[in-house]
């Protein structure tokens, strides 16, 4: 009866792909993030040198377009990278389990001998992963990788692609539909509380303390269009 109720209560839990979820929201909230910072630096700062709504609108959307495609090409390039790596480990593995298993199968039972199982216990457990998949059971252990689960880097890309471009509209969105008197502060408005959500959920995915995370991400926000909005006076100052 117990156990029926402990499976019943942990049912609904994603024990499986739980570290690579929680990943990729961690990596879209940076995005996001680094969208809302970059962009509200670049309209802010134009803003600073000239009232045109044009020059500033097209300045925020090249760096919307620029920063976005730069981010996914970043991911693109990164991912790969890491893919291909582990396509050659996988192979090496798939090799040394091909023409030496037993001392395979003894690695992988010093792995859990060293993680607290007994001799017998680890020796058994190892038997028993090989059997059923020698594949899977000596990357995971070995290596920490799932052959079944890989990276997609095109899934990266489109990912970072659309985290920044989202991060990267409040600004932009903000300092449009407002009034030239107003706008500059309309749009630090919005970024802060853009960063102080992005914030709280970093915050929360990594299990830190929240109101140094929106301090932190906040204060860089501000920090970035404070600067850039005065290079923008000066420029426009010296251009004038």
């Amino acid at each position: 009866m117990t156990e029926t109720m402990g499976d019943a209560v942990h049912a609904h839990e994603p024990h499986e792909d739980l570290g690579g979820k929680l990943n990729w929201l961690r990596a879209g909230v940076l995005g996001a993030n680094d969208g809302i910072v970059s962009v509200a630096g670049i309209v802010v700062g134009v803003a600073g040198a000239t009232t045109d709504s044009t020059t500033i609108l097209t300045a925020g959307i090249a760096g919307l377009v620029a920063g976005a495609f730069s981010m996914a090409g970043g991911e693109y390039v990164s991912v790969s990278t890491q893919r291909d790596t582990e396509r050659a480990l996988l192979r090496l593995e798939k090799q040394e389990l091909k023409t030496m298993p037993e001392a395979e199968e003894r690695e992988l039972a010093q792995i859990y001998q060293g993680k607290g199982l007994s001799p017998e216990l680890a020796k058994q457990v190892a038997r028993e992963l090989t059997e059923n998949d020698p594949l899977q059971a000596h990357a995971e252990a070995e290596l920490g990788i799932d052959p079944d689960n890989l990276t997609s880097p095109w899934q990266a890309a489109w990912a970072s692609l659309l985290a920044f471009s989202v991060g990267a509209l409040l600004p932009l969105l903000a300092i449009a539909w407002t009034s030239v008197s107003v706008r500059v502060w309309a749009c630090a408005l919005a970024v802060v509380v853009g960063l102080t959500l992005t914030g709280f959920v970093s915050a929360r995915l990594g299990d830190a303390q929240v109101g140094r995370a929106i301090v932190r991400n906040v204060g860089v926000g501000a920090l970035t269009m404070l600067v850039t909005y005065f290079v923008g006076v000066l420029f426009g100052t010296t251009v004038g």
